[in-house]
């Protein structure tokens, strides 16, 4: 709970009916069936499956009760943290221990074990059968030991404090830290749609705030999202369980319901949970969740409780509390257990063994609820309904020959989606393509065992048809899900030529991206089959694309098989690279390299693709092809079709048009000539007639011009040309500024995706340059260059640029001006000088004016300049003299001090004893100046 002064950081098993007596009546603490002396410390046993917990050391304290008498309390630390960072490269965690340790001589050729602390998982591997392809699988305790990936999970009720706003609403939130991104998963009852995910610090200042998307969730009462590159500081709060989070809704913003973020070493075992309300709606800010898993070999049923507002605050005259804890089906108790709770440990523990089949059966189909209630005068009930672990995960898996259990080179590739809802139903979709022969089996199995080989739970074979099989299997088992969620189920298809399997893979969930194609669409299937010519490889993928309202690409990539050495080992550098191109006769036209990765997966958005493949995208002749060092031209491809209306490639010409001849903004449309003739906005320049709003390039400079149309007037400008973020750059004769060489060397190009991936900052399509997030300028929209009449923004959070028109001032003069034809807003004259004055300065032989900030100034014209944000600095005196500027400060003499007038001189600063000029002054001091002809 918030606000106790020390709490252990596991939930524990307490079972007070089978806790033996103390000896003689000696204080001590009763543990998990075990009496421990005072001061006395050991490793928590928690029973099957979780085993002795090795990196948990438990003391008993001593402490006086309230009548004086000597007791003992139980308090657990995880030492994992303080474990002495080794010295050698390759370091081993032996059997019993926490600590990784440097091998002493040759190492032993046993494994080490899977994980730490939950000894169980040691012989889970030993039963694969030998002649079968023995491969590395990945399983979920391989996961949760993983080092780039922390679980952590919240428990969210309204808050303890008097200021903050009570209510019965309670959310479960699921964390996991995957390399410097969090994830996470939220679901709630009895709460409004949120508006923002607060994340924030032991003094309540924010972090991060994370906006709800309305579709960016699978199911109602979730949702889903991702704190992009955490810092390290925050990591470290992250770890060290300091941080909160909160949800936002619009009735309450400060937050309606918030927790701590915990580590729990139950998470990764979790398969089924429970979110438990107040069945009182009197009882405001209480709730709890409970996270259940079966036995691995026993149907055996573990759960842990984690509850607040359970006990009624105040003074009592025992410090333990009975409960009780019910696990009900449509109100009939099945099972039931007794245990003692405390304010500062209101968390529990405990299993239900022997499940029968029918138990079994309700759990998967979400037919039970778990009932927790306190006894006594201030009696107390939380409740509710157990159902498979929600998660936005995706479960999904890429089945390909490599896998097989007798591997195979064909080309071919599966790719499967399923989804498990509440209900128990399981969900499928699997496709099939490139096979060698007819396929004639389609099949759900555990790994194969030694004596009875492959193990099928479910058929698919009888709903495929077309290259798809699609359905749902509506009775599988408790252990079928819980396997499932566990990563311990594979998908296998047969064929005539390969009866035993021509594809396998291992159903895997897949980390939450952002990607919201996964919820909605199948992914495409890349098979070497697809590649021309076909390549007969064993390894295969899928991948998701979309195209977002902004024409950006998202995509996220998904192999199997690659990489994989003939002494079956695993190779820890799996490398492939990912383009996307057009299919025919000239595949190398058009294509964009997406990334290069080390790993099974890649992600990542494109904001630049030109118009050719966008149109491509829409037609369905583009590809997704992934190659590798043994397949350079591509070892697996997948068509991509994704109707759009992106082929005019935003502001970009089309292709084979000059800048002459082509219409540059939305609103210059053709026009009947006569139309224009008669519209009193029109314009007439250089011979011919020009809509208002038409911008168009000059007769007299094609290149590096552009002139509109404003209600009969005719603006010019220059092109400003941006500084360019490369180190090549070509000046190509037919533009007028340089660009970056399109020819880069591979490493630059990573290092150009890594930053596009990034939700550091944003990049710009227009000028094609990436801004540090936060960051504020006009764009450049080639060809019109800078558009000083708009602001756009980067925002960091979620890597967009956001565009606004500048907003002018109102001006109080009767004739305001545009100082400089490039401006935006007027302003009004000082002074006001006549147009033939204005005039004849603009000439060849005449002196050359001056240009200063937005405003031209004639020769020997002088004037106090003006600095945004400070306004006008009249302690700065600037000059034009043929065309340069010459600013300074006034100047005030020591001797010119003792004239009172001069110490009531803003400007005399000297006079006044300030050290130092204004940060405005010296923001003008240090100016560079440009002047301009």
């Amino acid at each position: 709970l918030p606000g106790r002064a020390a709490r252990p950081k596991l939930a524990l098993p307490i079972r007070p009916d089978t806790d033996p007596l103390p000896p003689g009546g000696a204080a001590g603490c009763a543990f998990g069936g075990h009496f421990y002396a005072l001061e006395e410390t050991w490793h928590p046993d928690l029973g099957e499956p979780f085993g002795v917990m090795r990196c948990v050391i438990c003391h008993c304290e001593p402490q006086r009760n309230q009548r004086g008498k000597a007791v003992g309390k139980v308090n657990c630390k995880n030492m994992k943290q303080d474990c002495p960072v080794p010295a050698c490269p390759r370091a081993t965690l032996l059997p019993g221990h926490c600590c990784h340790t440097c091998p002493k001589g040759p190492p032993e050729k046993s494994p080490a074990p899977r994980f730490d602390t939950f000894e169980y998982f040691q012989d889970k591997e030993d039963d694969l059968d030998k002649p079968y392809n023995d491969r590395s699988y990945l399983s979920s305790e391989g996961l949760a030991r993983d080092d780039a990936r922390t679980e952590f999970v919240a428990l969210l009720t309204s808050g303890p404090e008097p200021w903050q706003p009570m209510s019965s609403a309670v959310a479960k939130a699921r964390f996991t830290l995957l390399r410097s991104s969090l994830l996470f998963s939220i679901s709630y009852e009895r709460l409004g749609r949120p508006s923002r995910v607060r994340f924030s610090d032991p003094e309540g200042n924010v972090l991060f705030e994370h906006p709800v998307q309305k579709s960016a969730a699978p199911e109602d009462g979730m949702l889903c999202g991702m704190w992009r590159t955490v810092s390290k500081a925050n990591v470290q709060l992250l770890r060290g369980e300091q941080l909160r989070v909160s949800l936002i809704t619009r009735a309450q913003p400060s937050g309606e319901v918030q927790g701590h973020i915990l580590k729990h070493r139950a998470l990764f075992a979790e398969t089924f949970g429970a979110i438990l309300t107040s069945l009182n709606p009197l009882h405001l800010g209480a709730g709890g969740m409970a996270m259940l898993t079966l036995s691995d070999t026993e149907n055996n049923l573990h759960f842990i409780l984690m509850a607040r507002g359970l006990l009624e605050p105040g003074v009592r005259e025992s410090p333990w509390v009975p409960l009780r804890v019910r696990i009900l089906h449509q109100g009939q108790t099945l099972r039931e257990v007794h245990a003692n709770i405390t304010v500062e440990d209101p968390d529990f523990a405990e299993v239900l063994s022997d499940l029968s089949a029918q138990e079994l059966q309700l759990l998967v189909q979400g037919q039970l609820r778990i009932v927790a209630e306190t006894e006594g005068r201030h009696a107390r009930q939380l409740a509710g309904t157990i159902t498979t672990r929600r998660s936005c995960d995706t479960i999904q898996s890429v089945l390909c020959g490599a896998d097989a259990l007798l591997p195979t080179k064909t080309g071919a590739v599966g790719s499967a989606k399923l989804a498990l809802h509440e209900n128990g139903t399981l969900e499928y979709q699997v496709q099939v393509v490139g096979t060698a022969s007819e396929v004639v089996g389609i099949t759900l199995e555990t790994k194969p065992r030694r004596k009875s080989k492959r193990n099928i739970l479910f058929d698919m074979t009888p709903s495929y048809k077309d290259g798809l099989a699609w359905g749902a299997w509506q009775s599988p088992s408790a252990r079928d899900a819980h396997m499932l969620l566990q990563n311990e189920l594979f998908l296998n298809v047969a064929t005539k030529d390969w009866t035993e399997g021509e594809l396998r893979g291992q159903i895997i969930s897949l980390p939450y991206s952002g990607l919201l194609a996964r919820y909605t669409e199948l992914p495409m299937a890349l098979a070497g089959q697809l590649v021309s010519p076909p390549v007969h490889s064993g390894a295969g993928g899928h991948a998701w694309l979309s195209l977002d309202e902004h024409c950006h690409l998202h995509y996220e990539i998904s192999v199997a098989g690659l990489g994989r050495p003939s002494d079956g080992t695993v190779s820890a550098h799996i490398h492939g690279v990912a383009e996307l191109g057009e299919m025919g006769t000239r595949p190398h036209q058009h294509k964009r390299l997406l990334k290069g990765f080390y790993s099974t997966e890649a992600q990542g958005v494109v904001k630049d693709l030109d118009a050719d493949l966008l149109q491509h995208l829409a037609q369905g002749t583009a590809f997704l092809q992934v190659s590798t060092k043994a397949y350079p031209n591509g070892e697996m491809r997948g068509r991509v079709h994704i109707p759009n209306q992106c082929h005019a490639g935003g502001t970009r010409l089309a292709p084979g048009e000059s800048l002459g001849q082509a219409e540059l903004s939305e609103s210059t449309k053709t026009r009947d000539l006569e139309q224009v003739k008669k519209d009193p906005n029109s314009c007439f320049f250089e011979g011919q007639h020009r809509a208002h709003g038409t911008r168009w390039a000059p007769d007299y400079d094609k290149k590096c011009s552009i002139c509109s149309c404003q209600k009969r007037t005719v603006i010019c400008d220059p092109i400003l040309c941006q500084p360019l973020n490369c180190t090549h750059q070509v000046h190509p004769e037919e533009l007028c500024c340089p660009i970056c060489e399109e020819k880069k060397t591979e490493q630059e190009e990573l290092k150009l995706e890594r930053a596009r991936d990034s939700s550091e900052g944003c990049y710009f399509d227009g000028d094609k340059t990436w801004r540090g997030s936060g960051t504020r300028w006009h764009p450049v929209v080639p060809p019109f260059g800078l558009i000083k009449c708009a602001i756009c923004t980067c925002k960091g959070t979620t890597g967009e640029v956001h565009c606004e028109k500048v907003q002018c001032p109102r001006l109080t003069c009767a004739n305001p001006v545009r100082a400089n034809p490039s401006d935006c807003c007027k302003q009004c004259p000082v002074p006001e000088k006549s147009a033939l004055e204005l005039a004849d300065s603009m000439q060849a032989d005449a002196p050359r004016a001056c240009r200063f900030g937005r405003r031209w100034y004639l020769n020997n014209e002088s004037w106090h300049p003006s600095v945004p944000p400070f306004g006008e600095m009249k302690c700065i005196l600037c000059w034009c003299v043929s065309g340069e500027t010459h600013c300074q400060r006034q100047e005030c003499p020591p001797s010119a001090c003792a004239s009172p007038a001069t110490r009531d001189n803003p400007c005399c600063a000297k006079c006044r004893a300030l050290d130092a000029p204004s940060d405005a002054q010296e923001k003008v001091h240090d100016a560079k100046v440009e002047s301009r002809s």
